[in-house]
């Protein structure tokens, strides 16, 4: 397990995934700003990439992300996109929503960072999120990510077009807490 100060980030566990379902993936409104496609309903017991991992995909490492204090599942963590030649990923989470507002996040991205920069050797990570997702927002300029830019009216979200802001954190800017 990858630790932080209040989360770890952990393999995937057949006990995550109901929770995961109905907690973040059910949650019509919830699904739609966090992913980039329309919502649609996953099917119980599916193989949805989402929930189950697939440890034959070198591009995309889940995390499921759990309170150092008791274990308890907080939500999940991703570094996806992994390209081994230009060494970058991006990085991306979801919390349940009674671990938001907690610190969770900015401890998440920071272990992220330490996986994408120590353990994996990149040298570049990327995150892209809605541009009202304060919260992401902080969490990644904590950890010294830089908004490099904002994607206008990129996301179809809802029934309307939202802007998205694309922050980087190069490696030589990273500072371990």
């Amino acid at each position: 397990m990858l630790r932080g100060d209040k989360v770890g980030l952990r393999a995937r566990h057949d006990d995550d995934v109901p929770v995961l379902l109905r907690e973040l993936y059910d949650d019509v409104v919830n699904s739609s700003r966090a992913e980039s496609g329309p919502w649609r309903p996953i099917t119980p017991g599916s193989k949805d990439p989402r929930l189950v991992v697939d440890d034959t995909a070198h591009g995309h490492v889940p995390f499921s992300v759990v309170e150092l204090a008791g274990g308890t599942l907080v939500g999940t963590a991703t570094l996806w996109g992994i390209d081994n030649h230009n060494r970058c990923a991006h990085i991306g989470l979801g919390l349940l929503p009674a671990a938001r507002g907690m610190g969770y996040g900015s401890d998440v991205v920071a272990v992220l960072c330490h996986y994408g920069f120590v353990v994996r050797g990149l040298r570049r990570l990327q995150i892209e999120t809605l541009a009202d997702n304060a919260a992401m927002l902080r969490a990644a300029e904590r950890n010294g990510f830089v908004r490099e830019g904002v994607l206008r009216s990129s996301a179809w979200v809802m029934g309307e077009f939202l802007d998205e802001v694309l922050l980087g954190l190069l490696v030589q800017d990273y500072r371990p807490a």
